[in-house]
């Protein structure tokens, strides 16, 4: 984890559980000649607007009070929700995605493939399972976890 989205974690975590929202995610990313930090948010029930903006807000004070500043180069701060498809990246979001639509990308292809979609029907600690179609059959595959780049909801149409 780099210093700044290490740093930023540790600023964030009191103002989300002061009002009891969830951590999803922090990055720290160049795009272009810009620079953002982005931090994703989340509530049983979905977060809003407003209460990106309140975290947006209260980081931006614990960050612009810092002493020595955290992020030296100029930078865009981004508080939003995950969004529709929210990445897997803890074990209770794996938990949550079970019995749901995801999406996971392989470090290596599998049958000539490093990426399946398809509902989560069986996960432990070293594997998880997907169900999903060929054509007209269904196919039942399980994946070892550490094989598994990325994973994220996905929505199916």
């Amino acid at each position: 984890m780099s210093s700044v989205v290490e740093t930023v974690t540790n600023l964030v975590t009191p103002i989300l559980d002061e009002n009891h929202f969830e951590l999803v995610d922090v990055e720290f990313v160049k795009e272009g000649k810009s620079w953002y930090l982005r931090v994703y948010i989340d509530k049983p029930n979905g977060i809003n607007i407003e209460e990106c903006a309140l975290v947006s807000d209260k980081l931006s004070e614990k960050l612009d009070s810092c002493d020595p500043d955290p992020i030296p180069q100029a930078y865009y701060l981004e508080v939003s929700s995950p969004g529709a498809e929210r990445p897997l990246k803890k074990e209770k979001d794996y938990e949550r995605a079970l019995n749901k639509y995801i999406h996971i990308s392989l470090y290596q292809a599998i049958d000539g493939q490093k990426v399946y979609e398809g509902t989560m029907v069986d996960l432990n600690k070293e594997t998880l399972t997907l169900e999903y179609r060929v054509k007209t059959r269904t196919v039942t595959k399980t994946f070892d976890r550490n094989k598994i780049a990325k994973a994220r909801l996905a929505i199916k149409f």
